[in-house]
């Protein structure tokens, strides 16, 4: 059996699920338990069926509302690997220290770029992180207080999946100055990430090798997951970029978070309107066992 999971935090009705019912019913996937999991925000269809079939007939077929398509068994995760900008974070963390330099149009439209799958990852880091070369290393700290932001819902996920036990890693393709302190703000167990060189109070225009980039973060998943002796279908990956694909594709429940179009339609599952509490509402979590954020 598989659950289908409409999420619209304030915004769902019971007309949107009938309406789901039907859709479920006409694509041939069986409907059976309807339940909510908080009324108004998440509720569960069971169904019988194709997944891919559930899916195609729910996505779009409400305003505001995603949908997560799993089997029953085994939705509630053990391991979360989580890429950090634009995922964990409301930013850019590149983008947002090359503006302290003048140069964020310029690095802003590679990152997009590098995230659209359209360069290479780790050329593309070189190529931006060398036009950093000579920046006050201070700057570094400046953009971290006054640019980065956590992403809504994001304290929440983390240290709700850790209060059931659950093990957490941030792997960003990023860099530790920002990584570090926001792994610890939001309570992951775990940080990787790139390390800027600093020489003489400056950025010297270079990243410590090897770099992070998409197979570092699926290496990460699959040897966690080894170490703890999980299952695949224990496993969840979240990110927004073409160089989170690998570990999206790989995890048992693989999810697009506000993702570039390549992303949202390879991954398994995809968030495009909530935020990152969705992720729990489809872990079949009710915000009464939320930890607290």
């Amino acid at each position: 059996m598989f659950t289908a999971t409409l999420i619209a935090a304030g915004r769902l009705s019971p007309q949107t699920l009938a309406d789901a019912v039907a859709r479920l019913t006409d694509a041939g996937c069986m409907p059976g338990v309807v339940e909510w999991l908080d009324e108004g925000d998440a509720a569960d269809i069971q169904f019988a069926g194709q997944p891919s079939a559930a899916r195609a007939a729910l996505e779009g077929g409400g305003d505001g509302v995603d949908v997560v398509v799993q089997p029953i068994e085994g939705r509630e995760k053990r391991l979360l690997v989580a890429d950090m900008d634009s995922t964990m974070i409301t930013v850019e963390c590149i983008d947002e220290l090359a503006d302290y330099a003048g140069l964020k149009p310029q690095i802003a439209e590679i990152t997009e770029a590098a995230m659209r799958g359209e360069l290479d990852f780790a050329a593309a880091l070189d190529a931006r992180v060398a036009l950093l070369r000579g920046l006050d290393a201070g700057a570094i700290d400046r953009c971290r207080d006054e640019r980065v932001r956590l992403m809504p819902g994001a304290v929440t996920l983390v240290r709700t999946m850790r209060a059931r036990g659950a093990t957490t890693v941030l792997v960003s393709g990023g860099f530790t100055a920002f990584a570090d302190p926001v792994g610890a703000q939001i309570g992951f167990d775990r940080v990787i990430a790139n390390q800027l060189i600093v020489a003489d109070g400056a950025l010297t225009g270079t990243v410590a090798k090897p770099i992070v980039d998409s197979a570092t973060k699926e290496r990460t998943l699959r040897d966690a997951r080894a170490a703890l002796a999980l299952a695949d279908a224990a496993t969840l990956a979240v990110g927004d970029g073409a160089n989170d694909l690998a570990m999206i594709n790989i995890a048992g429940l693989g999810v697009a978070y506000h993702a570039k179009p390549i992303v949202a339609a390879a991954a398994g599952a995809r968030i495009d309107h909530n935020d990152l509490t969705a992720l729990l509402w489809a872990q079949g979590i009710r915000r009464r066992d939320w930890a607290s954020g």
